[in-house]
Parts: C-alpha cells; sequence; structure tokens
C-alpha cells in the first residue's frame, strides 16, 4: 500500500532542517553571496546540530541515514540558500563512493574522522575538456610498484578550496574506455598536488569551487577504491544516491521562490486590487505549486526507491531533469511576478533566478538526465541503445 505519510523521526530531522535554515542560514544568504565568503561557521553548526555528513554509518560513527531523509533535510536547508547548501551537501557526494565501494579500513582512515570534526571532502570527476563526456577524461593514474601517480586536471570541484581528502576519477588502462578508469581516494595535503584559485560564479557563490591539478601526485595502492576498471561505475552508483538530494534542494529553491512569489502578489496592486486576483498572475503561481509538487514526489520516489535497494537510475534522473527544469523555472516566473524589482538585488527572487540555473548543469546536465532515461527505457524493452 503507497503512504506518503512520513515517520515520527523523518519529521523530526525535516523540522531541524526548517528550524535551522531559518534561524541559521537565511538570514546571512544575502551576505555570503554579495562576498562569496565560505559559510565555515554556518557548517560547524550544521555539523554540531547532526544535518551534515548524515549518511555515514552508524559503526562509523554516523547517523545512517538514508537518500529519503538525506532528501528531507536537502530540501528544508536549500529553502534557505542553495549556495550554503551545496557547500554542505558537497560532503556527501564525496562520500558516497567510500560509502558504496570502500573497505573497512578506507571507511576508519576517511569516513569516520568526519563525524568526530567538522571535515570537508569532494568529489574530483569534472574536467576542463571532460564534464557531460565522462570518457573524454584526460587524467591518469599510472601504477609503479606499491603507488599510483596521478596527472592531469580537475575543474568545477566544489569545496575543492577547503577539503581535506578528494574522491577522484583517473583514467588506469586507455584502451577499455570507460572500464579503464578507477577511482580513489587523495589527501589534500599530497605532495604535486595544487588547489587553483575560487571561481567567480553567478549564483551559489557561497560554495567553494576551484580546480585541482595532479602533478606526479603519488597516491598508495591502498586509496584505490574498488578494482582497477570499477571508478565508473563507483562514480555513476553515487550519482543514484546523491541526485534524489540534489533533485530535493532544486525543489527547496522553488518552494522559496514561489512563496516570496504569493506574498508580494498578494501585496502589490494594480487597477484597485492585489495582482494575486489577476488570471496571468494567478495561473503562473498555480502551475509553480503543481510543478513544485510533481517535482517532489519524484525525488521521492527515486529516493525511496534506492534506500529500498532497488536501481533508481531512471528515476533519479527523472527526479532531477524535472526539479532542476522546474526550479528555473518557478525562479524565473517569480521575478517576472516582481516586475522591475524583480531584477533588483534587494529583492530575494534575483539570487533564487542565479541560484537555480546550476542544478540544471551540476551533476549531471538536465540534459544528459533526458539521455539517461531514454537509454533505461531502451534497456527495459530490451532494445540496443544508439545513442
Amino acid at each position: 500500500m503507497v503512504d506518503f505519510l512520513l515517520t515520527d523521526e523523518q519529521r523530526e530531522f525535516q523540522q531541524l532542517a526548517r528550524q535551522f535554515a531559518a534561524r541559521e542560514i537565511k538570514p546571512f544568504a544575502a551576505k555570503h553571496d554579495e562576498t562569496g565568503e565560505f559559510p565555515r561557521e554556518i557548517c560547524k553548526k550544521a555539523w554540531e546540530a547532526g544535518l551534515m555528513n548524515t549518511h555515514i554509518p552508524e559503526e562509523y560513527g554516523g547517523l545512517g541515514l538514508g537518500s529519503f531523509e538525506g532528501g528531507l533535510i536537502a530540501e528544508e536547508i536549500a529553502a534557505g540558500c542553495t549556495g550554503i547548501g551545496t557547500a554542505m551537501e558537497a560532503n556527501n557526494l564525496a562520500e558516497a563512493p567510500v560509502i558504496l565501494a570502500g573497505t573497512d579500513e578506507q571507511k576508519k582512515k576517511y569516513l569516520q574522522p568526519m563525524t568526530e570534526e567538522l571535515i570537508f571532502a569532494a568529489y574530483g570527476v569534472t574536467e576542463p575538456g571532460a564534464g557531460s563526456d565522462v570518457a573524454s577524461m584526460k587524467t591518469t593514474a599510472k601504477k609503479v610498484g606499491n603507488e599510483y601517480i596521478l596527472n592531469g586536471q580537475k575543474m568545477w570541484i566544489t569545496n575543492a578550496g577547503v577539503a581535506h581528502w578528494y574522491y577522484v576519477l583517473a583514467v588506469t588502462d586507455p584502451g577499455k574506455g570507460h572500464k579503464g578508469m578507477s577511482a580513489f581516494i587523495v589527501p589534500r595535503e599530497t605532495e604535486g598536488l595544487t588547489v587553483g584559485k575560487k571561481e567567480q560564479n553567478m549564483g551559489q557563490r557561497a560554495s567553494d569551487t576551484r580546480s585541482i591539478t595532479f602533478d606526479d601526485v603519488k597516491i598508495p595502492a591502498a586509496n584505490l577504491l574498488g578494482a582497477e576498471g570499477d571508478g565508473f561505475k563507483i562514480s555513476m552508483g553515487a550519482f543514484d544516491h546523491t541526485r534524489p538530494l540534489v533533485s530535493c534542494a532544486a525543489v527547496g529553491l522553488a518552494r522559496s521562490a514561489m512563496e516570496a512569489a504569493l506574498q508580494y502578489s498578494l501585496e502589490r496592486q494594480t487597477f484597485g486590487t492585489p495582482i494575486f486576483n489577476h488570471q496571468a498572475v494567478n495561473f503562473m503561481i498555480a502551475d509553480m505549486a503543481k510543478d513544485i509538487d510533481a517535482a517532489r514526489l519524484l525525488c521521492w520516489r527515486s529516493a525511496w526507491m534506492i534506500d529500498k535497494g532497488l536501481r533508481n537510475t531512471k528515476e533519479a534522473a527523472m527526479a532531477k531533469a524535472f526539479a532542476a527544469d522546474t526550479a528555473m523555472k518557478v525562479a524565473t516566473d517569480a521575478v517576472q511576478i516582481f516586475g522591475g524589482y524583480g531584477y533588483s538585488k534587494e529583492y530575494p527572487v534575483e539570487k533564487l533566478m542565479r541560484d537555480a540555473k546550476i542544478f540544471q548543469i551540476y551533476e549531471g546536465t538536465s540534459q544528459i538526465q533526458r539521455v539517461i532515461i531514454g537509454k533505461q527505457l531502451l534497456a527495459e524493452m530490451k532494445v540496443p541503445a544508439r545513442v
């Protein structure tokens, strides 16, 4: 039987995150957007409140929460500020491959300390010439004795400037395509690793985004995740767990934009009546509400499936594409409802529109999500994919 009721524990996490966002995030969102300052103190409070690293298994000191609970938290935090939310959420993406494929020793060494103090990590896959086309990756890892030597560059890496360690995907066998990619844990202090300058992004400016360069970086063989050639599979498997969370964050942003637009439409008057009473505006807000609810339900389904041990690749892609596109449309329409005021930094929807765009790009573009959906549909029909 389908049940949309949250458990008492789930409601507690949702309420905790909502109150935290209202108290610790929203009042400071504009400042961090203006300055681009990394929200370390806010993250520290979130860590102390138990709102970070929530998926680390209990045996390593974590809460062992599922993607569903993580999604509830992500929506509420994002409703406060997605830039600050991304700074918090980046840990989950970096940790996911280690949770999925790490040995007991690797989990004790890299996951457990994150429950003992505020530590950041980053997910390093994207490159200057390899974003959606992961097969074009140029970063290499060559095994020499009991070490791997990394060379190459990663780009647009969230939390790169504050991370203590990185999850890195590199090519170990160029002749095998994506089956020749391997995954590694790379500590920040490793010699030959250089972190670039902070990128000045259009939105989510509180997030720390930088390049990472590897110049003969020596990594112990013990830092290989899984076996050689497992890297692509591990990386994509991590997305099945994290895309529902990112999608929920997009819902949180859209919700904030709708709430701002609704409130403004009840206050602003034209032709002697609040603009909400004009059908053109009323319909825009009605569309916002229905699309946000639809996006949330897609997010919840994809998170529920992975928590139940079911493959959710198609459903996670559906949630990501729909929620990201919804966030962009709702934020854009909110600016339209505000009119000239919406184009001003003095009002919140301008920031929300800038912040929304990245949801259609990171963790797989909206176009790539559609490619994934199409391939999964063909696989279900047992038709060979040609896309």
